[in-house]
């Protein structure tokens, strides 16, 4: 058995959980599941990330301490995940002590081999970003200059004595271990831009502060506190357990994918292989950069106004349906914009009208011509070659972390079986052989696509199984086994019930 080890972002508490956090949580849990599917002992990290100036002042503004005002925040994201059906393993806090452990650790190794070093450091700050930035970096809003690139409002000027990691001794080594592992960022355009950035030079970050309290204290110079990021980045070894005196982290690092956005790669694939490497640590196996679900066509953000909140969507149109629509409208590293016309249209077209339909007809036809009970496939049948097809490209999809092209891949075989209940016609036949034929090769395409979809949609995979008279659950197939075609089992009730997906209006 293969251990599959991923992690989403950690999510910052100075505001509730929106669809923009909700669409990397559902690629994580789609990709989990699929590995699940294949076998693989899976461990699906995300968690919530508590430090920081913005939290201090947030919690200020509340008239709370910071950690009552996290410990108000993080659940909600808990919660918000059970309520999205999101199977992660583990929900860590920065705020726990295996995580403060973990950071004294990976600080204690970086400062022992030389990289960090005591400096004064005057420049220009973005508080949400928590990042220092050059003059050339910055850009004009509106006519107000020196304004965060990222969140377009005006950077602070800060002056203070820090520690410094020493990232510009890390330039060749971080060209030479990408070029050794060029697949390792994923999509290409966007590991290209990561590249760019270790190109253009490397400058030295401050990793601590000592005009905030808020945070873990350096373990060697207890009045600083701990630079947000490499308290924050720490966390995906926490999860497994560095930092607890043993080397168990071992049996899942390196993480198999970072699940991050595109607003974060210079922290994710510069700032943190450089820190694994000062520390002795191995770096990930793979990062995959999903662009931003915007709304509007703007990134989601509390200070923009346009969030959007998962569970009222998921209250209105349905959980299952909710999470196809992440997942399959928008390429994994573009940028998606949510619109309800978007949503509604992509419903109706894909599960109201296709999937959906195909699980009505087939179990209505089978009701009249076959006594409501499955029949068996044809082992020559043409939809054996679709099926076949359906599995080797999703397989190959979710391999390279494309879920909607996966899912293109399963709708191929959804399709595929529509047209041969079209052309075959079975409706309009008397009960017999050559009818029990098409309607058992339909049930055995059911079949399959039950389990293919389950990764997006467990519940509807589950309602598909059950419906065409399969017992116990699509979580337990494994594949490539599960996906080989014969296995229906004849005799089996096949039942109607209500509309699968019902077109929405």
């Amino acid at each position: 058995m293969s251990r599959f080890y991923l992690t989403t972002p950690i999510y910052y508490v100075n505001a509730e959980p929106h669809l923009g956090h909700a669409y990397t949580t559902i690629v994580g849990d789609a990709l989990a599941r699929w590995h699940r599917l294949l076998g693989d002992d899976v461990k699906y990290v995300t968690g919530t990330d508590e430090h920081g100036l913005k939290i201090q002042q947030a919690a200020e503004a509340a008239g709370v301490t910071p950690q009552e005002f996290t410990d108000e925040i993080a659940p909600k994201f808990a919660a918000a995940w059970e309520r999205l059906n999101i199977s992660n393993d583990d929900f860590i806090r920065t705020t726990e002590p295996r995580h403060k452990a973990a950071v004294a650790e990976l600080l204690q190794r970086c400062y022992d081999a030389g990289d960090i070093e005591l400096d004064t450091f005057a420049g220009k700050y973005c508080v949400a970003c928590e990042e220092y930035y050059a003059d050339d970096e910055l850009v004009t809003i509106d006519g107000v200059a020196d304004c965060c690139p990222i969140h377009q409002r005006p950077v602070e000027y800060f002056e203070e004595e820090n520690w410094f990691f020493r990232l510009s001794r890390f330039e060749d080594r971080l060209l030479d271990w990408y070029a050794a592992h060029p697949t390792a960022l994923t999509p290409e355009h966007r590991g290209n831009e990561a590249i760019g950035l270790i190109k253009s030079g490397l400058r030295d970050f401050s990793i601590s502060r000592t005009s905030l309290e808020w945070g873990i204290p350096l373990p060697w110079d207890p009045k600083h506190v701990t630079y947000v990021w490499f308290d924050a980045l720490t966390n995906y070894l926490a999860a497994v357990g560095f930092g607890d005196g043993t080397d168990g982290y071992r049996d899942w690092w390196p993480v198999d994918y970072h699940l991050i956005g595109k607003d974060i790669v210079r922290q994710h694939c510069v700032y943190w292989p450089a820190m694994l490497m000062s520390a002795g640590v191995d770096l990930p196996k793979g990062w995959a950069i999903g662009g931003w679900l915007l709304s509007g066509g703007e990134k989601m953000s509390k200070t923009s106004g346009n969030v959007v909140d998962p569970l009222d969507l998921i209250d209105e149109v349905g959980l299952d349906g909710f999470r196809y629509y992440v997942l399959a409208d928008t390429a994994y590293g573009n940028d998606g914009d949510f619109s309800i016309e978007g949503f509604t249209s992509r419903y109706n077209s894909d599960l109201a009208n296709n999937l959906g339909n195909l699980l009505a007809r087939v179990a209505t036809v089978v009701a009249k011509k076959c006594n409501g009970t499955g029949t068996a496939p044809n082992p020559d049948s043409a939809l054996a070659a679709d099926a076949a097809t359906a599995y080797a490209d999703s397989a190959a999809q979710w391999d390279a972390v494309q879920p909607s092209k996966a899912l293109d891949a399963t709708w191929q075989l959804v399709r595929a079986t529509n047209a041969h209940l079209e052309a075959n016609e079975p409706w309009k036949a008397e009960p017999g052989p050559g009818v029990d034929a098409v309607m058992g090769d339909a049930l055995e395409a059911l079949r399959i696509v039950a389990v293919l979809v389950h990764p997006a949609m467990p519940d509807t995979a589950q309602a598909i199984w059950e419906r065409i008279g399969l017992p116990g659950e699509v979580v337990d197939q494994r594949l490539p086994d599960a996906a080989a075609w014969g296995q229906y089992s004849p005799g089996a009730p096949v039942t109607k019930g209500d509309a699968l997906f019902p077109r929405l209006t």
